[in-house]
């Protein structure tokens, strides 16, 4: 038997084996396009799920959104009794071309908290939190927060406290402390 026969059949044995491994394997051409399909299905309906999850806006999760301004007002007041229920709620100020996120709950220790829907590391991706049970947590990073440490702890992914004080039945924000978070959604100077 020539060298030549030898190389040739030794190949054409290379050449079956590969075949065979890849219809073993699902590798044909035709099963390679069907992955290429179902792959590409799974993730335009991961990307729809994002939207779903992720497109509702900073306060999403079924969470109510409001915006609590009055002209000229020099505070925000908002009934307490609307946060009996622990659930977060959040809001919207305007002012100048920002819009300043916030969001108030009832913690589980009885308290009414306020801070902002930002933190001092994760505020350029203008993510905020949302609520799971008894904690908020950070949309950008994940770490998550107790509610009775909201307005009590501050810095890192913390979100930002924002100052509030009750007066009967009323929760009582100034306006120049809302105002005074503007830099955590000026997101023209971000980076």
């Amino acid at each position: 038997m020539s060298k030549k026969s030898a190389k040739h059949r030794q190949s054409a044995n290379r050449s079956n084996a590969s075949e065979k491994k890849a219809i073993v394997l699902g590798q044909e051409s035709g099963s390679r396009n069907a992955t290429y399909v179902l792959l590409g299905v799974a993730m335009l309906a991961l990307a729809v799920v994002g939207l779903v999850i992720w497109g509702t806006g900073p306060s999403g999760g079924g969470v109510t959104t409001g915006v609590a301004q009055t002209a000229d007002a020099a505070e925000v007041r908002l009934p307490v009794a609307q946060f009996d229920d622990g659930q977060a709620r959040h809001f919207e100020y305007k002012t100048g071309n920002i819009t300043v996120r916030y969001f108030v709950l009832k913690s589980s220790d009885g308290v009414v908290r306020a801070a902002f829907d930002a933190c001092d590391v994760c505020w350029p991706a203008g993510l905020g939190y949302f609520q799971e049970g008894d904690v908020m947590i950070c949309r950008n990073c994940g770490r998550r927060f107790a509610s009775i440490r909201i307005n009590e702890v501050k810095g890192g992914c913390n979100p930002a406290p924002l100052q509030r004080t009750v007066d009967g039945d009323q929760l009582v924000i100034r306006v120049a402390d809302i105002e005074g978070g503007k830099g955590y959604f000026n997101f023209d100077q971000k980076g």
